[in-house]
């Protein structure tokens, strides 16, 4: 099966006109067996309380059935279980949780539309897609600054975008390369699924529900008409300096030579969103003065910094004396790590230390794997020094007796030691 959507992908790859008419058939009983081995069998459950555990003992069975009702078109996804996450701003994320079985048909139309896809999508879109990630978007935007004749950043924030996606524009979207009719039924049925909340039933009229398989590519289309394809085909060639896009999911920053350039784009895109039935979060969006010459053009202020994939991207020097774009833990990310932490030491405090200490290390390292990037050493080196402590006053808490001295805390961290802080992504290596 990995032959012939490698084919689709390799057709639609040579062919930038091509529109795929016949490709429903295969979504085939091969594709969902394979769907189903590679799911995660420790993911939460639906609305069906069905797990993959329980699907699977009849499998053969259950595959050949679903393949049926594929055929028929009789099959129909069941509403999906709203879940919610909090937020570093004190709010709460909106997440859905399929069925189990919807998870595996939405894997394999996901591998479908992303065959189509994926080859089209401009090297400017970093999210959601195969062997492209955050801090591939933070070595191109690094690039774009640093290389380029940059002296203006548009920090742009969509409101609500998974959630305000347009069904009728997305569809619209898809259409400009899949024409299959089976195939665009089947992505209707899962955008009007409907979502099950405390109990009751409701209606799915616009958006894409994060946290599903199908949704990341769903809004990767989506981003890849309104924004990308746009301001590459359409808005670039009308500019006389230089510009650039740099893109994640629902977040972007928009690079220009010239203010009044700038200016015109951050306009231009509130019109653009409209048209797409979106909008920019204002207090959350501005237009920077940022680059090689911002310092100068400051007139001694330190010149302004934006946020961007939880770093704070600021303007500094080589040892040399030469502009680098130089980035650290946004403060919003640092406070939420370390909250987070905190909260996880407290409830956990009493685990075994042969138990306790591997999981800490082994958040550390998730840590260091993220956040360990070029410049920011001294941010990673702070959170490793506040675990630490942190570790030390929750395990100390574990009774009314104090459980260790400063000196007896040292001692037992030589029998379980901490991984040191250290630069694990090199910016400069692309």
């Amino acid at each position: 099966m990995g032959t012939k959507l490698d084919r689709i992908a390799e057709i639609s790859k040579e062919n930038a006109n091509m529109q795929f008419t016949s490709i429903y058939h295969l979504i085939d009983k091969e594709l969902l067996i394979k769907c189903h081995k590679e799911l995660d069998k420790n993911k939460a459950m639906g609305v069906d309380g069905i797990c993959k555990e329980e699907y699977g003992t009849n499998l053969e069975e259950n595959i050949n059935d679903l393949v049926k009702r594929l055929k028929s078109k009789s099959y129909k996804p069941m509403p999906t279980l709203r879940t919610y996450i909090p937020k570093s701003n004190g709010k709460q994320r909106p997440l859905g949780i399929a069925c189990y079985e919807d998870k595996i048909v939405m894997l394999a139309l996901k591998k479908l539309v992303e065959a189509v896809f994926e080859p089209r999508f401009l090297d400017a879109m970093y999210g959601f897609r195969p062997k492209r990630g955050c801090h591939e978007a933070l070595k191109a935007l690094n690039w774009v600054i640093e290389k380029n004749r940059i002296n203006w950043v548009i920090d742009a924030d969509i409101s609500g975008f998974f959630d305000g996606i347009s069904h009728e524009k997305l569809m619209k979207c898809v259409e400009m390369r899949i024409k299959d009719p089976n195939v665009l039924w089947l992505i209707r049925k899962f955008l009007k699924a409907g979502l099950m909340e405390k109990g009751e039933y409701r209606d799915t009229e616009e958006g894409a529900v994060q946290g599903s398989n199908l949704s990341p590519v769903l809004s990767n289309i989506y981003m890849h008409y309104m924004l990308v394809l746009w301001f590459y085909k359409e808005v670039r060639p009308t500019m006389t300096g230089q510009c650039f896009l740099v893109v994640y999911a629902d977040d972007s920053v928009c690079c220009f030579q010239n203010k009044w350039e700038a200016e015109k784009f951050y306009e231009m895109l509130k019109e653009r969103l409209k048209i797409f039935g979106l909008e920019l979060a204002e207090s959350k969006s501005r237009m920077i003065e940022f680059g090689r010459f911002a310092q100068e053009n400051t007139k001694g202020r330190k010149p302004e910094t934006f946020d961007f994939l939880g770093f704070t991207h600021y303007c500094g020097k080589s040892q040399k004396g030469k502009f680098r774009v130089k980035r650290k833990t946004s403060r919003k990310k640092y406070r939420e790590k370390v909250r987070n932490f905190k909260e996880w030491i407290k409830q956990n405090r009493s685990m075994p230390l042969k138990e306790l200490m591997p999981k800490v290390k082994s958040k550390l390292n998730g840590h260091y794997n993220y956040y360990g990037i070029t410049d920011n050493y001294p941010m990673t080196n702070q959170f490793f020094n506040i675990v630490t402590y942190l570790i030390f006053k929750w395990l100390n808490r574990r009774s009314q007796k104090k459980s260790y001295t400063t000196r007896g805390f040292n001692e037992m961290l030589k029998y379980y030691p901490l991984p040191s802080p250290s630069i694990r992504v090199n910016i400069y290596e692309r």
